[in-house]
């Protein structure tokens, strides 16, 4: 006999991801981004860092990346800028609109987090983190698109 869906882990985690993905992308709206200008606002808040370094952390191809950064340029929520200790590397910052727009981003989003997880102790939540880490999944095998 099959398995139902909700024995499968990878469709129980689809299904969620799915149905969280789009609260979060609703939460998102009121910023007009999408996720993955959310993502890089969110890396680039602490400090500028290299465009090289920053496709690394977010684990997707710098190809992609610079598409990313032409809309948040273009809506003048981050900048580029030539590193002058190497005229080779672009040196990547969030401007002050887009740290603007990333506050009201956060608290749509963490109103957000408080519904979908607010059943889950602040341990259950660690060790969902924790768990989620861990799952194996290739990030250069998935497109960076909507």
């Amino acid at each position: 006999m099959a398995a139902l869906p909700n024995d499968r882990l990878g469709f129980l985690l689809s299904f969620r991801g799915e149905l969280t993905g789009a609260r979060i992308r609703a939460a998102l709206g009121i910023a007009g981004l999408h996720p993955r200008h959310a993502m890089t606002l969110m890396r680039l808040a602490p400090a500028a860092m290299s465009q090289r370094d920053l496709a690394a952390a977010m684990e997707v191809d710098p190809s992609q990346l610079v598409a990313i950064l032409n809309e948040l340029e273009a809506d003048g929520l981050a900048e580029r800028r030539r590193d002058p200790a190497d005229r080779r590397r672009h040196i990547v910052e969030i401007t002050d609109a887009g740290a603007a727009v990333l506050e009201r981003i956060d608290a749509a989003v963490s109103a957000t987090e408080r519904e979908i997880f607010g059943d889950l102790t602040e341990a259950e939540q660690a060790l969902l983190r924790s768990l989620l880490d861990r799952i194996v999944v290739d990030p250069a095998g998935h497109e960076c698109g909507e």
